[in-house]
């Protein structure tokens, strides 16, 4: 069945909707999407070898990170506007332009100051495709296949957190931290020479909206007081935070609990990403056989037994190989399937400011994701018991916040 497409005018895409067009578009949109990823996860084991090389404390390189973090929520906000202002492709474009000039300076770099920068401009710049490939499917697609291309996407984009380190780890021992900065900028020329060469604008120019500010303060205002859009948004923020517990813990969760050398991280990321890529291959399949809603919940009763089986595994059992990763593979399988649908649901309250909702989305997701990370991990990883009751704490908050956005009365798009 040809996707439907929203904007008949939208640059001849109606005569792009073919299975090969949506195949390269998918594979276009999850390599954008896979850019911070890349940015955040590659250069994880050199941490060490930049301690050395600048003479700095474990701290201070923290802080390549930290800001690169804060950036990336930060500019998440304003992307989505930009884009329903000029389209998406310049957006694009400049972005990954910046992105290339910063992963440069990054290889190049002689004091960790300047890394800093860097860094910030990484941040700043590599986050539009997360943001703006949310926007492109909803210009092009709609209803059941907008939620498979969707999933597609997080399937393909699934697969970075998880060879990221790997690669940095390979990319470090054989050729030291300046080649992971070059390797970025690699990455970032083809994504550009790709956009360039096969992603046609989505968004027609009767359909922009004039930068004006009141105007976008406004827009925000209106997204920001629509209640289902933030409980929508906070009930996928809040599941993907059990993730981001065991994220935020890796390194004590592999050492300290399973007592496993600095090798084995796999035994942690593998059934996570291999769980969010399953889960986002059966959301694509099934997107035609259940509503979006009826989806949410299958997910959220999958999320749920996961949770009591870890929880129950944890209180009963000493944490070991493979019964404490199981229970992982399974909520982020189920957390996957739900991921879809719940952003398309908050972004259809919208329609014609998906690009404003698909920021706003990204950055309550991504804020929910640091701080779940940042403070609430340290308090629960010296203990799988206590992780496995924290993820379920996340799910509850979750499940709270969707039965509250199904409790209202705004299902209308937003005026």
């Amino acid at each position: 069945m040809p996707a439907k497409n929203t904007n008949s005018n939208t640059n001849n895409n109606n005569d792009h909707n073919t299975p090969s067009m949506n195949f390269l578009l998918t594979l276009l949109l999850a390599g954008l999407t896979m850019v911070g990823p890349l940015a955040i996860d590659t250069y994880l084991p050199s941490f060490p070898a930049l301690a050395r090389d600048f003479g700095a404390s474990p701290i201070a390189i923290q802080q390549t990170l930290s800001l690169f973090l804060f950036c990336f929520a930060f500019m998440m906000l304003f992307y989505g506007t930009l884009s329903d202002t000029v389209g998406r492709r310049p957006i694009i474009l400049w972005t990954l332009a910046l992105y290339i000039v910063a992963s440069i300076g990054g290889a190049v770099a002689g004091s960790l100051g300047f890394l800093l920068v860097c860094r910030v401009l990484q941040g700043l710049s590599s986050g539009a495709g997360t943001v703006i490939a949310r926007a492109i499917v909803q210009d092009r697609y709609d209803g059941a296949e907008a939620q498979k291309i969707l999933g597609h996407i997080m399937m393909v984009f699934g697969l970075a957190p998880a060879l990221a380190p790997i690669l940095g780890g390979w990319l470090q021992v054989s050729y030291g931290w300046r080649s992971i900065f070059w390797f970025l900028a690699l990455f970032g020329i083809a994504m550009l020479l790709a956009v360039w060469r096969w992603l046609p604008e989505s968004l027609p120019v009767e359909k922009r909206h004039p930068f004006e500010v009141k105007a976008i303060a406004g827009n925000y205002w209106r997204v920001l007081r629509h209640k289902r859009f933030l409980l929508l948004a906070a009930a996928l923020g809040v599941a993907f935070g059990g993730f981001a517990l065991y994220i935020g813990s890796a390194a004590y969760f592999v050492m300290n609990i399973l007592h496993l050398p600095e090798t084995a991280f796999a035994w942690l990321f593998i059934p996570l990403v291999a769980g969010m890529v399953v889960g986002s291959a059966v959301s694509g399949k099934i997107a035609h056989k259940y509503s979006q809603t009826k989806l949410v919940w299958l997910s959220y009763a999958g999320m749920a037994v996961a949770v009591l089986a870890n929880v129950a595994y944890t209180y009963f059992f000493v944490a070991s190989i493979p019964w404490a990763v199981i229970p992982l593979f399974f909520y982020s399988l189920a957390l996957a399937v739900a991921m879809p649908p719940l952003s398309l649901l908050a972004m259809k309250l919208f329609p014609n400011n998906s690009g404003l909702a698909a920021s706003m989305q990204s950055f309550i997701q991504m804020t929910l994701f640091a701080l779940i990370s940042g403070l609430v991990a340290p308090l629960l990883f010296d203990s799988a018991f206590k992780l496995a009751c924290g993820v379920l704490g996340c799910l509850v908050v979750s499940l709270v916040a969707w039965v509250l956005a199904q409790a209202g009365h705004e299902d209308q798009p937003a005026r």
